[in-house]
Formats: C-alpha cells, sequence, structure tokens
C-alpha cells in the first residue's frame, strides 16, 4: 500500500488510528488460552471487531518474538490474515530495525517480501547506509524513529549537536537519504509541543505517533501542530483499545474504544476541513 491509497482509507474511514497488537497472553481473556493459538485468537477477534474504524495495525514484534517460534507463526497467520481479509489497511511491523548495509537488507526482505508489511520502524543511529537498503523497496514505508514517547528519550533525543537538537538533526538529515519520499517518521503524543517545529522540517511526511491514551497524550494537541494538507498523521492506541476487558466481549469492548476515538478523529478532521 503506498501512502495515496492510506489517505483515501483515512477519508473513506474518517479515521487516522493504529491498533497496536501488542499480545501478551497473560493479559488475554482466559477461555483463548483453550484456542490452538492464543495469539491468532485474539488478534483476529480484535481486527474483525474494530477494523470499520482503524486504517492501520501495529504488531510489536517483541510480543510475538518472546513466545519463540510460535509466536512468529502467529505473527505470520495475523499479517496473512489481514492481507486476506483486509487489504485496505495499512500494515506496520514495529520491530525497530537497523543494522549494517547488508544486514538491514535481509531484515528488510523478511518484513516486506515474506511476511508482506508495508512498512517497518527502523532505527537511525547507525545512519544512512543502514536505513537505504529499506527505502529501496518500492510502495514499502520505512518508519524512522525521530522523538518517541518513553520519558527517557531526552537522554539522546534533545541532545544538542552544532546548536540543533539530535532529533532534528535526524529529520533533517533523512531528507536527503535516497527514495526519502518513502520515510515516516516516529513522533511521540508525550512530546506535542514539539510538532509545531517538526511540521517545519517535515511538512509533508506521515508521522507514527504513539502515546495517546494510558501514555497522557493528547489527541487534540498533536493534530493542533501536527495535521497537514493531507492528513499525515497515524495515531496509534494499544492498551486502551486491545485490553479494553478481559472477558468474553473484549472484542465489543475493543471496538467501541475505538469508535470512540475514530469519532473524535472525524470530528478534528471536519473542523479543519479535511474530509
Amino acid at each position: 500500500m503506498n501512502t495515496q491509497q492510506l489517505i483515501s482509507q483515512i477519508k473513506a474511514k474518517k479515521s487516522f488510528l493504529c491498533v497496536g497488537l501488542d499480545v501478551d497472553v497473560e493479559k488475554i481473556p482466559a477461555h483463548l488460552l483453550l484456542e490452538e493459538d492464543p495469539i491468532f485468537a485474539f488478534n483476529k477477534a480484535i481486527i474483525d471487531a474494530t477494523h470499520p474504524y482503524v486504517v492501520a495495525y501495529k504488531p510489536n514484534t517483541a510480543f510475538y518474538e518472546a513466545y519463540g517460534i510460535k509466536g512468529w507463526q502467529s505473527l505470520e497467520k495475523t499479517i496473512q490474515y489481514l492481507k486476506a481479509n483486509y487489504p485496505d489497511v495499512f500494515t506496520i511491523a514495529d520491530a525497530k530495525r537497523g543494522d549494517i548495509g547488508n544486514t538491514s537488507t535481509r531484515y528488510a526482505k523478511a518484513f516486506f517480501e515474506d511476511l508482506g508489511f508495508d512498512s517497518i520502524t527502523v532505527a537511525p543511529y547507525m545512519g544512512r547506509d543502514s536505513v537505504e537498503p529499506f527505502l529501496a523497496f518500492e510502495n514499502k514505508t520505512t518508519i524512522l524513529l525521530a522523538l518517541t514517547s518513553n520519558e527517557k528519550a531526552f537522554d539522546f533525543q534533545t541532545l544538542s549537536t552544532e546548536g540543533t537538537m539530535l532529533y532534528d538533526k535526524v529529520l533533517e538529515t533523512s531528507k536527503h537519504w535516497k527514495n526519502s519520499h518513502n520515510l515516516m517518521y516516529v513522533v511521540g503524543a508525550t512530546k506535542a509541543e514539539y510538532f509545531k517545529e517538526i511540521r517545519k522540517i517535515v511538512p509533508d511526511n506521515f508521522l507514527l505517533v504513539p502515546g495517546v491514551g494510558v501514555q497522557g497524550g493528547s489527541l487534540e494537541a498533536v493534530c493542533r501542530y501536527g495535521l497537514n494538507k493531507n492528513i499525515g498523521l497515524l495515531i496509534n492506541s494499544s492498551r486502551a483499545i486491545i485490553y479494553a476487558t478481559a472477558e468474553s466481549d473484549f472484542d465489543e469492548k475493543a471496538a467501541s474504544e475505538a469508535q470512540k476515538i475514530q469519532l473524535e478523529m472525524q470530528q478534528l478532521l471536519t473542523e479543519r476541513d479535511l474530509l
């Protein structure tokens, strides 16, 4: 899926909601533990219930790798289910990869070709030659970590380098990499006050925004400075939706929470005449 197709889906669903499929077996409803594959059974139910309000799903690969080969198989079944039944949604492998060039190429092949994800999160610390192998794939998106939502992001990301904060340097430098038009950036909702300056550097790129909800980020504050003429935002919510309840109606409650956010998004887009 390319960016224009994503924009079309956002306008059709009046939503720019991304749901994080971060599955912890200890938190899912007990009756699912009787299933042959509890993780996939949980994901399938969440996807089926929430897809009318959602334009992207983002499995965090650590939650699957933690269960070894069975977890990886659950991830594979999840992405195959999405591709077969909801090909209109954007898929994100939240893998935070980043290594020397030939290794990055193998990571890209694993997630883009074998699993078939539309995008992957990538760490920029090793520089251009660790990121461009991902950017080389046509109609695939590389989502670069820029200013993250975690509490200790300031340990490095806002350090001054030659009078410029490090995350600003990442944004500006990455614009000059080959196929940089395939870049999105991770910017945490808990750093909403930075969005205005970020938009001056990358006015047209999409931003993947974690941290709304449980982590305390404000959707309205992010939209105030983060929206652009093509919407340009994917707001991720994980725990607030997928763990809305641990009862048997967990999928219905997840759908209800997703719809609440979608309606708020619809209102914000309408107010800004973006639909």
